[in-house]
């Protein structure tokens, strides 16, 4: 059964390997759920953040905050396998037509609002659209009310996180003993710093190593996006954001 370090996806983006993808930058809100980012898309050239953290997921790696949006097949991965933990889920509903529908709305929501958090002002204006949303489920706007808000806090911890990140080293990254002044924070650190958070969720409990050090050297190339560092130059900027140098 999954648990909310569940994976997000099959195949892990950095390694390949399959199943063993658990992903999340955080933890909080109505289900406890964990926000989670697939490095393909969170940092590459398509410029979308994915799972919800890293995080699920402020900028990646190729794309500017306007640009990104949470990937839908990853979302759907994470809430088919999650949903059966929720305790407002009626086990005598289905998951494709009833609750697929809210959690869809929950991120199309938190990609709307931006800018707003979870309130009664918030529900009272999203309430009527639910029933323009919801195709064939079966929910009123009161049953669907928690899975909505659910979607909608995962989504917000993977943009805050990332958020959260970015602002943080944008600050730190030219007064570090790795910086270089040929490379620029947009293009090529931040790909690098968000690497980093993104490991760190994906491997709860895993100390860097030579082994993790050569996985994530794998998942480099996918991950840089448009940065022009090699991996020799980028790993200080990883394992920075790996630590959470007095930041988490």
């Amino acid at each position: 059964m999954s648990t909310p370090e569940s994976r997000d996806m099959n195949r892990d983006p950095i390694t390949g390997a399959p199943g063993s993808h658990p992903v999340g930058v955080g933890v909080g809100g109505s289900g406890g759920a964990v926000a989670g980012a697939a490095v393909g898309t969170l940092f590459g050239p398509i410029g979308t953040l994915i799972g919800g953290a890293v995080g699920a997921v402020a900028g990646a790696a190729a794309g500017k905050s306007v640009a990104e949006r949470i990937d839908p097949t990853g979302e759907a991965d994470y809430w088919r396998a999650e949903h059966v933990n929720r305790p407002y889920v009626d086990r005598n509903l289905s998951y494709d037509e009833d609750y697929a529908p809210a959690y869809v709305y929950g991120g199309e929501v938190r990609e709307r609002f931006a800018d707003r958090g979870w309130d009664e002002g918030l529900e009272s204006e999203i309430r009527e659209g639910w029933e323009a949303s919801k195709a064939k489920s079966r929910l009123t706007w009161d049953q669907a009310r928690e899975a909505v808000r659910d979607a909608f806090d995962r989504s917000d911890r993977t943009y805050r996180a990332y958020a959260d990140s970015d602002s943080y080293y944008a600050n730190k990254y030219q007064a570090t003993e790795y910086y270089r002044s040929d490379y620029d924070y947009e293009q090529d650190y931040r790909p690098a710093y968000r690497y980093g958070t993104y490991a760190r969720s994906s491997y709860p409990g895993r100390e860097w190593d030579d082994v993790l050090d050569r996985d994530l050297e794998r998942g480099w190339d996918t991950a840089r996006g448009q940065s022009r560092m090699a991996w020799a130059e980028a790993k200080a900027a990883v394992r920075d954001a790996w630590d959470g140098r007095g930041r988490l």
